[in-house]
């Protein structure tokens, strides 16, 4: 079985998260800090590229939520961090 620039990619993306997500609980990485959701939204970019190659409409639709969800938490901790 050999892997694909494209699913290796998807890999690496959801190698990314899963750090975030251990860093997290390992209190190193603050959930309210901007680069939890910043690395989570990198990650979930990548699997959506995985996924342009090889679709799954329920991996897509995760992936876009994912992505909202990141966005938004990146947005609401920036403006504490400026207030």
């Amino acid at each position: 079985m050999s892997v694909t620039a494209p699913d290796g990619l998807g890999l690496l993306g959801a190698a990314v998260i899963l750090l975030a997500y251990a860093l997290n609980q390992l209190d190193r990485l603050a959930s309210s800090d901007w680069r939890f959701p910043a690395v989570n939204l990198a990650g979930s970019v990548m699997i959506m590229v995985s996924l342009l190659y090889a679709f799954n409409l329920p991996s897509v639709v995760i992936e876009i939520f994912w992505m909202a969800i990141s966005l938004f938490g990146m947005v609401r901790a920036l403006r504490r961090q400026a207030a």
